[in-house]
């Protein structure tokens, strides 16, 4: 694979104790520990460059290697296979690379990657702030658990020409941060944009309208049963999105938002004395409400009585204006 991503300018290591490369990966790109065979004498290298807050780095062990890790932590790292090929075991699941694949390791991805002796790769190491940057900037919605990516992409077209542009410009002698900045920026918004992950592009002002769209499919369906799968449904969204539109906008679960709802309609009926409801047990059914002792007390917790002192205080009150 015929690539332009760092050149001779950036080499740190050639033909060099892989041990030593090693060593400097841990300080510059992320813990990590390699294994090597216990024949021949492999001599690894490596180019490197900090761009930003971004760290790129084209490597080779020049032996079959073994890398382990727990765990990235705060960073995401990206990696092409140049050449060779790679194994990789992460959560019981097994893959294995080509030249021209992307590798995305996210933070809290175990690693376990076995290379070839004839393999060589470009990481890049990316801060998890890139991408919290980005998601803000797009006004797209973080996930609750952190961004994750599919850790196996195959289609790196797009993406390794803006890769050899921002080789480009951290060989460039003098290359301005805010110049660096604005290429990381572009980087994080076309890796959320092109590679496959949980970010939710749906912005914060389409989440208020489908929001209001939801208050309103709920007010107009009190009486029936709406539980979690059915709101999904309505709003076309995910589980977790779900519960982040309720707790954005209402500060509460879908679940309690909608018993809250129904408990106030209950009460609005109750204090209606030209409603047709003969008890407080046919209202409480109509909406849902099964467990009478328990409707009660969450009414008189909700109103500060409970639901029969208000049923008898609008038909006294009924009375009184036929009188």
């Amino acid at each position: 694979m015929q690539t332009q991503l760092l050149s001779a300018r950036s080499q740190v290591f050639n033909h060099a104790d892989p041990y030593a490369v090693s060593d400097y990966v841990n300080q510059h790109v992320g813990t990590h520990c390699i294994q090597l065979p216990r024949t021949g004498s492999p001599e690894a290298s490596i180019n490197h460059r900090k761009f930003s807050s971004l760290d790129l780095c084209r490597l080779s062990y020049g032996g079959s290697v073994r890398v382990t890790s727990a765990a990235l932590e705060n960073v995401y790292h990206l990696q092409i296979l140049l050449s060779g090929h790679c194994r990789s075991v992460c959560r019981g699941t097994e893959h294995f690379y080509l030249p021209g694949e992307i590798l995305l390791i996210n933070p809290d991805d175990p690693v376990d990657l076995t290379y070839s002796e004839d393999c060589e790769k470009f990481i890049v190491k990316l801060p998890i702030g890139v991408f919290d940057s980005t998601c803000a900037e797009q006004r797209w919605t973080l996930p609750a658990d952190g961004i994750r990516f599919a850790s196996t992409q195959h289609d790196i077209n797009g993406i390794l020409n803006l890769l050899t542009l921002v080789c480009d410009e951290a060989e460039t002698p003098g290359s301005l941060l805010q110049v660096q900045e604005r290429y990381e920026r572009i980087l994080g918004s076309k890796l959320l944009s092109l590679l496959h992950n949980n970010v939710d592009r749906v912005s914060v002002q389409e989440h208020m309208s489908s929001f209001e769209h939801l208050i309103h499919y709920i007010e107009e369906h009190l009486t029936e049963d709406i539980d979690i799968v059915r709101l999904m449904r309505v709003a076309i969204v995910s589980e977790r999105s779900l519960y982040t539109l309720f707790e954005r906008h209402a500060g509460t679960s879908p679940k309690d938002y909608v018993r809250q709802r129904k408990l106030e309609r209950v009460h609005t009926v109750l204090c209606n004395s030209s409603h047709a409801c003969r008890s407080v047990t046919e209202v409480a059914m109509d909406y849902g409400f099964l467990h009478l002792g328990r409707f009660a007390e969450s009414y008189r917790q909700r109103f500060g009585e409970l639901p029969s002192t208000t049923f008898k205080r609008s038909r006294c009150v009924a009375r009184s204006h036929l009188q």
